[in-house]
């Protein structure tokens, strides 16, 4: 069995990026129940050095985004200014998800072989070729962003399980 660019990739980023939101909505059950501003929630870190939970949340979309595009050989996804408040945050991975969903899977599929560049944020880049990308870069990233907003927010007593990470079977 062979499994696609675009399976290891959109079909792997979008159910957690909708399991993310699902997150944030339990971050926002905790708060209103705790009478605590949520966005107390959003700014906390596991250590100084590192991003808070709405980074963490906006790192993964942007490595969602950012891997599909390059992958789809297509124009990279601005996402809107949006508040960093939950609903803010929820509103940037619906979009992430609808752009990402929006991409020609046949061009995802054959860019495994093809190179691609990757520019971080301070502008120095690197090249791969699009597998490489995709499996040694990009999705353990995305899956490092998800699972440290995860454990920030139970840390922070919010009532997760690893069933809110994985949601529901599919």
């Amino acid at each position: 069995m062979t499994i696609s660019m675009s399976q290891s990739s959109v079909d792997v980023f979008v159910p957690f990026l909708g399991n993310l939101s699902g997150l944030l909505d339990q971050a926002a059950c905790h708060a209103e129940a705790r009478k605590i501003d949520p966005d107390i929630l959003l700014k906390m870190r596991l250590s100084p050095t590192m991003y808070n939970v709405a980074q963490q949340v906006g790192e993964a979309n942007r490595h969602a985004v950012v891997a599909c595009a390059l992958l789809a050989d297509s124009r990279g996804h601005v996402f809107p200014n949006s508040a960093p408040n939950i609903a803010g945050l929820q509103s940037n991975i619906a979009s992430a998800i609808d752009f990402v969903t929006s991409l020609s899977r046949e061009a995802i599929d054959q860019a495994a072989n093809r190179e691609v560049v990757f520019t971080f944020k301070n502008g120095n880049t690197r090249t791969f070729s699009g597998k490489s990308l995709l499996m040694t870069f990009s999705v353990p990233q995305f899956f490092f962003h998800v699972t440290t907003a995860y454990d920030i927010l139970r840390h922070a007593g919010v009532d997760l399980a690893k069933k809110d990470f994985l949601g529901p079977p599919r």
